[in-house]
């Protein structure tokens, strides 16, 4: 049947446009509601897993987040073990990564209104550039897991069969790279705490997952450290620099815990420290009982947490590059200077503001989330609740421990901080808000600070 002129209209005024990020917040939606529908079927898990525990683990996997209020190696079968891997790695990726190269896989050109949705996700300026970035993605993610798979293979075949070891390395490779922090071992990684070649390994994927895909093309591009970008020299530059101090931190705080590292020669604490010190990036694994660690390193890894790593990268948090731009903010107001530089480059002041508002944003979903458990779990303790809400909403996965005894309000007030900061702070604020520019230029004022 042939529609009129006017019918074609109606259709087309009728016709639903989503903005990129409601789109991205429906695509991983989906993914979390497939997800728990899988995960509850029969041949998933072994009978005694309910469908909080099935929502739960799922948005935990897309959010690549790695909490978790069952143990997964128990709980799930093979398939079930699968579907989480698969969601981990969509989650790691990008619902709109994805998307972009399932569209490339269709036609050799991207549309117009595909690319910008590309673009305002990835956060690219060019629309060429935006494709070509998740090609990427893909590119670059499968190699460092197929190069995670054949160490950790290597590494595990001295406890178990090849066919436990390659399966045991792919879902560890996955959950590193993506900064999934999913264990199938019921205590993390604290049975490997003194087996260099598995903690440095999965050390090693998260931290190169964390980033930034930008980063890690900019170095191949680059190969020195001259003709790097600004933004890659600061990214580097800051992660090797917050790294080093937490682990002289961590390292120097735990040393004389007799439930951490005491116990331990030299060499183990070094390593286990270095661990516990780049874990806290988004990563979620554990080779120390976290809820031994001291208070002090406590408060030290919940700062890390709420850092994060680079942008577009698996991990969570504010993005280290917010938290440098804030941080040379302070130094240049301090300093009396009216321009924001670094490595020779200004920046400009709707980057600071960005980064306040990022900061601001996450902050009030920690707060947010962290009233509500005290008013939920009245009887648990304050740090550890507070840990918790702030490993959910960075999608970090380190827990103190109490994330199995919450009751189900509790667990779903985790569940919508998970997704919140996967979705991210700026596309959240987009969600809520819609810019609108004004046409009206309203005198100046002065108003009182500090």
């Amino acid at each position: 049947m042939r529609l009129s002129k006017h019918e074609l209209i109606d259709k087309k005024q009728n016709r639903i446009n989503l903005s990129p990020p409601s789109l991205l917040a429906l695509g991983f939606l989906s993914f979390i509601i497939v997800g728990t529908i899988l995960l509850k079927l029969p041949f998933a898990n072994h009978g005694d897993v309910d469908w909080m525990e099935a929502l739960f683990t799922a948005t935990s996997a897309t959010t690549i987040t790695g909490l978790s209020v069952v143990n997964v190696g128990d709980a799930y079968t093979l398939f079930g073990k699968i579907i989480i891997m698969l969601l981990i790695q969509c989650g790691g990726l990008g619902f709109m990564t994805f998307a972009i190269l399932a569209a490339l896989s269709l036609s050799p050109k991207v549309g117009l209104k595909q690319q910008i949705m590309a673009q305002e996700t990835i956060g690219q300026t060019s629309l060429a550039r935006a494709t070509f970035t998740a090609k990427g993605v893909l590119i670059y993610s499968l190699f460092f897991e197929c190069v995670g798979t054949i160490i950790l293979t290597m590494a595990w075949m001295e406890h178990y069969d090849f066919k436990h070891a390659f399966f045991y390395a792919l879902f560890y490779s996955i959950s590193a790279f993506n900064n999934g922090g999913f264990s199938l071992f019921p205590n993390s990684l604290m049975s490997f705490s003194d087996q260099y070649m598995v903690t440095f390994t999965i050390s090693m994927l998260y931290m190169v997952g964390g980033l930034g895909f930008l980063v890690l093309m900019d170095i191949k591009r680059a190969k020195r450290w001259k003709t790097l970008s600004t933004n890659s020299k600061l990214i580097l530059s800051t992660i090797a620099g917050l790294n080093l101090f937490a682990f002289i931190t961590i390292w120097a705080l735990e040393a004389g815990n007799p439930l951490t590292l005491a116990p331990m020669s030299i060499g183990d604490q070094a390593l286990n420290a270095w661990f516990h010190a780049t874990v806290p990036r988004s990563s979620g694994f554990n080779s120390l009982e976290v809820s031994s660690m001291t208070d002090a390193s406590t408060l030290v890894t919940m700062m890390l947490m709420f850092i994060g790593g680079g942008s577009l990268s698996t991990a969570g948090g504010i993005k280290v590059g917010t938290f440098i731009i804030m941080v040379l903010s302070v130094i240049t107001f301090l300093r009396r200077s009216d321009e924001l530089t670094v490595f020779k480059h200004s920046i400009p002041h709707h980057t600071t503001f960005k980064a306040l508002a990022v900061i601001a944003i996450t902050s009030t979903l920690i707060l947010i989330g962290f009233f509500t458990l005290l008013i939920l779990e009245p009887n648990k303790r304050f740090l550890d609740l507070l840990f918790e809400a702030v490993s959910a909403a960075c999608t970090v996965g380190l827990s103190r421990g109490v994330t199995e005894d919450l009751g189900h309000a509790s667990q779903f007030a985790l569940i919508l901080l998970m997704f919140a900061g996967r979705l991210g702070p700026l596309t959240l604020a987009y969600l809520i808000a819609t810019p609108k520019k004004s046409r009206v230029s309203h005198p100046s004022t002065e108003i009182q600070i500090g």
